[in-house]
């Protein structure tokens, strides 16, 4: 899928658990980690204004556009 899903890398720079986000976005941990996984096919508006209010981020901080013949993010 073109669409990466980097919330783990955002998680690490700010120092949280995805148990915390989780927590504070009032969503499941189990639904969380789909979304970190890419399993997911969309995600809601209103979730991710709450990871970026929670986080301090730019939906494009989370979130990255890569054509499927390009290699995986490093």
């Amino acid at each position: 899928m073109p669409i990466v899903v980097t919330l783990d890398i955002m998680l690490a720079r700010r120092k949280m658990k995805s148990r915390d986000l989780a927590a504070a976005i009032g969503i499941t941990e189990q639904n969380l980690s789909l979304l970190k996984s890419g399993k997911v096919k969309g995600v809601r508006f209103a979730t991710l204004e709450a990871i970026c209010a929670t986080l301090d981020c730019q939906p494009g901080d989370i979130l990255l556009w890569q054509p499927d013949d390009d290699p995986a993010p490093t």
